[in-house]
């Protein structure tokens, strides 16, 4: 008996600095629908999905940003989407700016949430690797001060068990790591769920630009075939605030072909059969980890930060 998630990319369009969160939810809310009437048990929604990618701007006091952060979840613009995933009985994963208040203070954080078919939280995880800058920087077309607007996660790559099987989170930036695949490879995951938001422009290194497309597939293809785990990546696309972003949405497999992509830039759902148990045939030969890996000779990659200049042992 196959172990079997169909599930969804539900790509958004862009996302403008004055639409509201029930404009966006009921958005959502279309995609969930489409997704339930495709037999689709899981949709995966992008990075900020409820609001503009905010960091483009920066403000000289945090706190004029606040609104941009959810308080709680679900809250009332998202209770609605949560009351039809439960009626509708299909899961979804979300990505959102929260704000926290705790005994340290206050913590801003980029996160996603997944949520199981019968409406329940399974978890919420943080981003990792925060990209960008943490100043002003003017002579910016746009900013992207990501690195002013969100502290990285203290927590790391978490995996859930849910819908069946093995499933992680990763968000954008952290898709370009290698070690953000791996870490949830050595806890089994078989379901990667990750929402981005790209700027087609990279401003340190414009050369970049015409690759973005290239560097999103290279990255999550090479992911998913080197932990044998399926890859859900979704983006937040097109022409936002006059800000060109990069859609390209994809449902990658463990062989690290990939089962369906976008073909817009607007919102769109995309969908895929992911037997879980392929997974195996992957894990269980080339990337057998017990059998193959040797973590004695990889301390550099828990113990080292930057590049070190170090002679080789003859």
């Amino acid at each position: 008996m196959t172990r079997s998630v169909r599930v969804a990319a539900g790509q958004l369009g862009p996302i403008q600095r004055d639409d509201s969160r029930e404009q966006v939810v009921q958005r959502l809310v279309d995609l969930l629908r489409q997704a339930s009437d495709a037999g689709c048990d899981l949709i995966v929604y992008p990075e900020l999905a409820l609001t503009t990618f905010f960091p483009r701007w920066f403000v000289d006091d945090i706190t004029e940003a606040d609104h941009w952060y959810e308080r709680s979840m679900p809250n009332d613009a998202t209770q609605p989407l949560f009351d039809e995933a439960r009626r509708l009985g299909v899961g979804f994963c979300l990505g959102y700016a929260l704000l926290e208040d705790g005994a340290g203070g206050v913590h801003r954080w980029n996160v996603q949430t997944l949520v199981e078919r019968d409406g329940s939280i399974v978890g919420t995880f943080k981003k990792v690797h925060i990209p960008g800058h943490e100043e002003h920087e003017p002579d910016r077309p746009f900013q992207h001060a990501e690195r002013y607007y969100f502290e990285p996660s203290p927590d790391g790559f978490g995996v859930w068990d849910a819908f069946g099987g093995r499933v992680g989170m990763m968000i954008c930036n952290d898709r370009r790591w290698p070690e953000s695949y791996r870490e949830m490879g050595l806890q089994g995951v078989e379901m990667i769920l990750c929402g981005y938001n790209t700027p087609l422009h990279y401003a340190p290194d414009p050369s970049q630009d015409p690759l973005q497309s290239f560097h999103n597939s290279l990255v999550m293809q090479s992911g998913a075939y080197q932990n044998g785990t399926f890859v859900v990546g979704v983006a937040k696309g097109g022409v936002e605030e006059g800000v060109p972003s990069l859609c390209d949405s994809r449902i990658i497999a463990p062989s690290g072909e990939i089962l369906a992509a976008a073909q817009t830039e607007g919102d769109e759902l995309i969908v895929a059969d992911c037997d879980l148990d392929w997974c195996q045939q992957y894990t269980g030969t080339l990337f057998d980890f017990d059998r193959y890996r040797r973590p004695e000779v990889y301390t550099r990659l828990t113990t080292q930060r930057g590049v070190k200049r170090m002679s080789a042992v003859k």
